[in-house]
Order: structure tokens, then sequence, then C-alpha cells
């Protein structure tokens, strides 16, 4: 992906509109967990060191429905990202109009303004012209370092860059298209892909891309019932897409043309209810024993087969857990395929927000080369489709 980089920019004395992330949770007013607002942090010291007038940060909160709503507010964001950079970050009650105009207008030399949510309007999501060309005339520049909101065509990522003097990727940005890009178009061999997570419906699109390029796929998490379904075994009450058999069936046998290993679980971790204290018992997949219970993890025996076929791996990409990880008799399963990803000498990249959760309490994040933020946009990317965030920027 050759797009053109802050870098590329001439910043000095120029106002820089850059789009962020900071799609945070908030309870309280209380942020739980700021890795997003850290990985702004390259692109925004980058603008200010190299001499930008002022930086004009905004982002989306939530899902407010184009109304504003106080919980979603970015105010406590703006207190955060200050003690982050150790400067003050002025912030604007409205992100278009003359309360957005006077807090950059009235910013020193060198200043940041975060502007609210973004969502408070419903043109943002809509895409308007308007809307966009009113967040446009705030800065000279634009610079886009929302990975996670590139697969979004909305006015903050799409329609403004037809208003600025000049746009390029964030730091942010860059970096994801890099590793995300050079696992897709350059990857060291072997090459496995690890797919988990409810849904076989939100992977089908990233399977099927994938099969032509990946050495070994693994699949784990509840999508593997509807694999199950498909292959005739029992699944009991776990979550199978009625509707999505007959495409797994598909993607078994495209697999099988391609002479692809296509892991599956071999054995599972079963209970009555996702409810934490509830009698658990390991089976193998094709044992009826299962009867009205649901698959909740993978058992111990997948897990050495998962680890085994990522012994040898030079780039692994994982979105989606093995299980019900956020319980912890159903967690062993995610953290074994996590440590056994950490301790592969190669590439790993981990995307999804269930997956950068689990990777974070195994306790291993540090041993990851990218854990991308962006979970919707890292998985149409790898499905192979075009982001309106990254489309739009010029190339370098």
């Amino acid at each position: 992906m050759s797009t053109r980089s802050i870098r590329d920019l001439d910043l000095k004395g120029r106002r820089v509109f850059i789009r962020v992330d900071f799609n945070v949770p908030i309870k309280n007013g209380v942020i739980g967990d700021d890795t997003r607002i850290r990985e702004s942090l390259p692109t925004i010291r980058y603008a200010l060191d190299a001499g930008a007038k002022a930086v004009v940060l905004a982002s989306h909160l939530g899902r407010p429905k184009g109304k504003p709503n106080p919980e979603m507010s970015l105010k406590p964001v703006a207190a955060r990202l200050g003690e982050l950079l150790g400067t003050p970050v002025a912030f604007a009650g409205e992100c278009i109009g003359a309360e957005a105009e006077g807090a950059v207008q009235s910013a020193p030399p060198g200043g940041v303004v975060l502007l609210e949510n973004l969502r408070f309007h419903p043109e943002e999501e809509n895409n308007d012209p308007a809307f966009a060309k009113s967040l446009a005339s705030l800065a000279d520049l634009y610079v886009n370092d929302a990975f996670g909101a590139a697969h979004r065509a909305h006015a903050s990522v799409e329609a403004i860059v037809r208003g600025v003097g000049g746009a390029a990727a964030g730091l942010l940005m860059e970096k994801e298209l890099k590793y995300l890009g050079a696992a897709l178009d350059t990857p060291d061999r072997p090459f496995v892909a690890i797919l988990g997570g409810a849904k076989v419906s939100d992977k089908i699109d990233v399977i099927v891309n994938l099969i032509p390029r990946v050495d070994r796929l693994i699949i784990g998490g509840a999508m593997a019932y509807t694999f199950f379904k498909a292959l005739g075994k029992p699944v009991g009450r776990s979550l199978v897409e009625a509707d999505k058999v007959d495409e797994a069936r598909d993607i078994l046998a495209r697999a099988k043309e391609r002479g692809l290993q296509l892991l599956l679980p071999v054995d599972h971790v079963v209970a009555a209810k996702i409810e934490a204290g509830v009698p658990a018992e390991t089976l193998d997949v094709d044992s009826p024993a299962i009867g009205e219970r649901m698959g909740l993890d993978i058992g111990p025996k997948t897990v050495a087969a998962y680890a085994t076929a990522l012994r040898d791996a030079k780039t692994v990409v994982w979105n989606g857990p093995m299980g019900v990880f956020e319980i912890d008799a159903f967690a062993k399963g995610t953290i074994g395929v996590a440590t056994a990803v950490a301790a592969v000498k190669g590439t790993t990249i981990v995307g999804g927000g269930d997956s950068i959760a689990a990777v974070h309490k195994a306790g291993i994040a540090d041993r990851i080369t990218h854990i991308s933020t962006g979970g919707g946009a890292s998985l149409e990317f790898l499905g192979g489709q075009k982001l309106p965030g990254v489309e739009v920027l010029p190339r370098a």
C-alpha cells in the first residue's frame, strides 16, 4: 500500500486535522482502556515536532445515533490525552460551527484541540459533503490515523479529503497497512491464519480470501460448529448458523481442492449454559455425549495440535477467540493459543477486540509483533475488500 504518509506533508505553520480513533470504553466519565489513545500519540507528536500551528483531533465514540449524549462525550478523553502528551488539550464542545472554530482559532502555537463526538451529528455517518466541508474548514491539511474507522465511508473519513489542501495517512494507519498488507502480499512462510469468534458469517470473506494465500488455516470458537454441522458431527445446542452450513461445506471443499491444511477442533469443553461455575466436561468432537449441552472452548488436544501447527510459522494472523474466554473455565483454549502465537519466531499480527483482550489476559501482548486497533477494518482488509478511508487518500 503506497499511501501518502504524514512524513510526506509540510506541516510547518499549518493547522492539521487528524482523524483519530478514540472509541474507548468510558463509564461514569472514567476511561476503562486507553490503548487507542496511546496508539495515536506518535502521530500527534510527529505533527507537533514538525511545527504544526495547531493539531485538531476528531473521533467518534460509541453509537449515539446522531444525537448528543453526555455519556458518549469525548471530554474525559481530552483530559487523559493531555496527561499522556504532557501538554494541555483544549476541548471543543462541538465538532463544527462557532464553538469548534473558536477553539481552533484561540489555540496557542503548537496547541492541541479535541472536538466533540462526530457522531452527535447524523451527517457524519451519512458522509454528508456539507458537514465534511465544515470539518475541513478547521484546518489546512488532513491526516487519517483511524484505521479502526477506515472501512466506513463517513464524512470525517472519506468526504473530508476532497475539501482540504493535502491529505495523508498517519503513522498508526501506515503501520496497520504495512503489517496487514505484507501478510497478504509478501508473507514469510509458512503463513498460518487463526480465525475464531462466534459467527462464521463474519469471517467468510476472510476465509475465502486467505485460502489461496495461507499455508495452514486454523479455525476455533463457536464458528467451528457450523463446520461441524456441515461434516455431520454432533453439535448439541452449540451456536450454529444454519444458513451458512452450505458455505462452510464449500469452504472445506475449496481447502481440500487446494491441498490446504485446514484444522478444526478435535476436542471441546461442553456445558449446559454460558455461566461461571456450571459443570463442564471435555469430549472429543465426535462424541454424541454432548447431548443438549454446548461447546464453549477448545480442548487440550486441540490446543496441542494448534501449537504444533504454529511451531514453524514465520507469519501468523489471528482474529477471534477460541471460546467464551471471558469466563475463566472456558478461557484455557484461547490462552493456550495466545501462548503458542507468542512463541512464534516470526511476524505475529493479532486483530479484533476479543483477541486483543485475550493476549492481554494471557500476559503476552508485549511478545506480539503487531496488535491491530481495527477489528472490523482488519477483517475487511484481510477479506480483500477496499477500505474507503484508505482508497480516498492520495498515493505516495
